[in-house]
């Protein structure tokens, strides 16, 4: 007869403890010990497939051990990973090339944020090309998975494309052995938040790949804690992976988010997947962003680009023009910067107010741009160049809302800045690239050639960066480089520009005639 046992588990790490302490013994953090009660099972006691149903602790198996051989590191032999498409070229673009068979994607973000359409209209697509893929849907009944693809407008045949191994489309020949089918010919729903239930499906099934929305609301009966407790993620995303291995499955799992913004669950859960995305965007606005934080198959930090709009999510085919779409070119206090989210360049046009305080301490805000990095330029500022900033109210912002806290933009953003201290207009063709540091200079930073490309390939026509960064000399722009914050400021605001009569107090400390 089974027995219970009463554990403590800490929600951050993971780390059981026999007692309850204030601080997790594993990872240091307070008040993250839950209790916990789990039934031990007795020896011998696993599941179909060898996966253990008690604890894991508690439960061996009564077969003799398998003998293992290690391999000598030389004579293993390397084959390339065969992919295959999304559907979503963004999609491939984030995953590094495409979707790896037998691979675990995890796929986090805030409620309402668009996941779940995603991954439907994921399905659908991997439904026209692949013989079996599963929706399992343990928040919505088979009626309500229908009723939002309905809505979404996907019911109804679309051409789409495939990618390469660089996320580019390519077009779909007669001779290629993936065809397009009906819409949702081969996609099957399994409304289920049992995880037996699932892992037999699995197993009977055999899909190519398995959607699971969403691991927080799945349940492990050997388990007496709620769904979507750190025992309950743990088990049931370790059962998961074990069947995806052995029967080569690709699993897309969608897990919710904190507060904080972090997948919620033990850390655990993200080392046991192979790939980490995050889809992030402001509901209120319409594009999203994928970001990958973790990948196994290819590079981290690599962000692909939606849209919402009428029938679901669409690909943005050019980003930069997103993000620069509608802007005034003439508007004081703007400046333009390329900025890399992995192997992508985006020009995003940042914007600066700066105006007097009503208040006895100056206010900041930043939307977009890292605070503390406006806080440090506009210090440098203020001590290397003399523009008296302690005194006035400075607001920073990116133009739709995307993140750019990489330090490149920070030369982009002491020309906003600046602009806006003196009401002047910054050339539109210009983007400005470099890292400002707390000396005054101009740092370098990495990938200039791929960012100019991408300024040049959008019309601008000069690019103010850091000297001594070597660059090649047919990229049809005029490249300015400068060693210190004020240099740039004279090359992106020229001393004609007549400032006002305080334009004396600018340069002052580093000699400069300004």
């Amino acid at each position: 007869m089974a027995k219970s046992r009463t554990i403590y588990i800490c929600s951050t790490c993971g780390a059981e403890s026999p007692q309850w302490f204030g601080k997790c013994p594993s990872c240091g953090v307070y008040g993250t010990l839950e209790e916990q009660v789990v039934n031990t099972s007795p020896p011998g006691a696993i599941s179909r497939g060898g996966w253990q149903t008690g604890s894991r602790s508690e439960g061996v198996s009564s077969a003799p051990p398998k003998p293992r051989i290690s391999i000598p590191f030389s004579e293993i032999t390397q084959t390339e990973q065969e992919r295959f498409p999304s559907g979503y070229g963004e999609l491939d673009r984030v995953l590094g090339g495409g979707v790896v068979p037998g691979s675990l994607v995890l796929i986090g973000g805030d409620p309402g944020i668009g996941k779940s359409t995603l991954l439907l209209q994921t399905a659908n697509q991997l439904s026209q090309r692949l013989p079996r893929i599963l929706y399992v849907s343990a928040e919505e009944s088979g009626q309500q998975v229908k009723l939002r693809a309905s809505r979404l407008g996907v019911t109804e045949l679309t051409p789409t494309t495939d990618s390469n191994s660089n996320g580019n489309p390519k077009k779909e020949t007669e001779s290629e052995e993936l065809k397009l089918t009906e819409p949702y010919a081969n996609l099957y729903i399994l409304p289920e938040t049992d995880l037996e239930e699932i892992l037999r499906e699995l197993e009977s099934l055999k899909p190519q790949v398995a959607v699971i929305d969403s691991i927080q609301t799945l349940y492990f009966a050997a388990l007496t804690s709620a769904p979507g407790s750190v025992a309950q993620v743990r088990e049931c995303t370790s059962a998961l992976m074990q069947v995806a291995k052995r029967e080569n499955i690709t699993l897309l799992i969608v897990g919710h988010v904190t507060k904080e913004g972090a997948i919620a669950g033990p850390r655990v859960l993200e080392h046991l997947v192979d790939t980490v995305l995050y889809f992030e965007g402001d509901r209120y606005a319409s594009h999203r962003l994928l970001r990958s934080v973790k990948n196994r198959f290819g590079a981290t930090h690599e962000i692909g680009i939606f849209e919402m709009a009428e029938h679901g999510l669409v690909e943005v085919a050019n980003p930069s023009e997103l993000f620069l779409g509608n802007r005034d070119e003439f508007a004081p206090g703007t400046a333009t910067v390329v900025a890399c989210e992995g192997t992508r360049p985006l020009v995003v046009e940042l914007q600066a107010l700066v105006s007097p305080t009503s208040y006895s301490s100056p206010r900041r805000s930043t939307t977009g741009v890292d605070y503390s990095r406006l806080q440090q330029i506009l210090a440098v500022l203020e001590k290397r160049v003399g523009i008296p900033l302690s005194k006035l109210d400075a607001y920073v912002a990116s133009a739709g809302g995307l993140g750019v806290e990489e330090p490149a933009a920070d030369l982009g953003i002491a020309i906003a800045v600046v602009a806006s201290f003196r009401d002047r207009v910054v050339d539109p063709r210009t983007v400005l690239i470099g890292e400002v540091g707390l000396g005054g200079q101009v740092r370098l930073v990495s990938q200039m050639e791929l960012r100019l490309k991408e300024a040049a390939k959008l019309g601008f026509k000069r690019a103010i960066v850091p000297k001594g960064q070597s660059l090649p000399d047919d990229l049809g722009l005029e490249i300015i480089t400068v060693n210190k914050v004020i240099d740039a400021i004279i090359a992106a605001i020229p001393p004609q520009h007549k400032f006002g009569a305080e334009s004396s107090e600018i340069g002052e400390e580093e000699g400069g005639d300004f």
